[in-house]
């Protein structure tokens, strides 16, 4: 009897230490890729690809308690319109939705490109894009009705990749990008979100 359950416990052993190590392979594994597409993600949304589209599209962030953008917001908008007066584009749009501040960010964003010389009739609001999905799906329907067939993504670089997968899943396949010319210290945080959210996409 002693015999057999020191071989039982021995089994034991031997299973938990392969369990253990196959669970080390995966977790590794898991990390590499992590770090890979991270990598990616960052490489991809700091080149921009810049060609003349039809229409741009700039996405939405927060607006401060005083009804103005924040710094992240003003920085896609004032990235919008260098390239509006470089000539790539003569459309944008302006997506975003109510956020928590109880602003209309399509509004919002809106007005501040009036400010800045954009042509008010240059500009489409698109008041529903409360996440990139939405707003490729509503930026979708525009660029039909307009029969537009190619865009230029603006928002913060780390957000262009699960963005211009969003945009392709609609079909829309001449999709460019360029990033707000902004760096901050939550962009650490941001860069870790896109891995699962990019998958969150693609499987969507």
């Amino acid at each position: 009897m002693k015999f057999t359950q020191y071989a039982v416990n021995e089994a034991g052993e031997r299973l938990n230490l392969i369990f253990i190590k196959r669970l080390l392979i995966v977790v590794a594994s898991l990390f590499i890729w992590f770090i890979i597409h991270t990598a990616f993600i960052v490489i991809d949304g700091l080149n921009d690809e810049l060609k003349p589209v039809d229409i741009a599209i700039v996405l939405g962030n927060k607006v401060e308690d005083n009804g103005q953008p924040s710094e992240r917001l003003k920085a896609r908008l004032d990235k919008s319109v260098e390239l509006y007066d470089g000539g790539y584009y003569t459309f944008i749009i302006v997506s975003g939705g109510i956020g928590k501040e109880g602003f209309d960010e399509a509004k919002v964003m809106r007005s501040y490109l009036i400010d800045k010389g954009i042509p008010e009739n240059k500009i489409i609001e698109d008041n529903n894009g409360y996440n990139s999905y939405m707003t490729a799906q509503n930026t979708s329907k525009i660029m039909d009705e307009l029969k537009f067939d190619s865009v230029m993504i603006i928002t913060q670089y780390f957000h262009i990749s699960r963005t211009k997968l969003a945009f392709r899943k609609m079909d829309i396949e001449e999709v460019y990008s360029a990033h707000a010319e902004i760096f901050e210290f939550r962009d650490i945080y941001s860069i870790i979100r896109e891995f699962p959210a990019y998958y969150k996409y693609l499987f969507k």
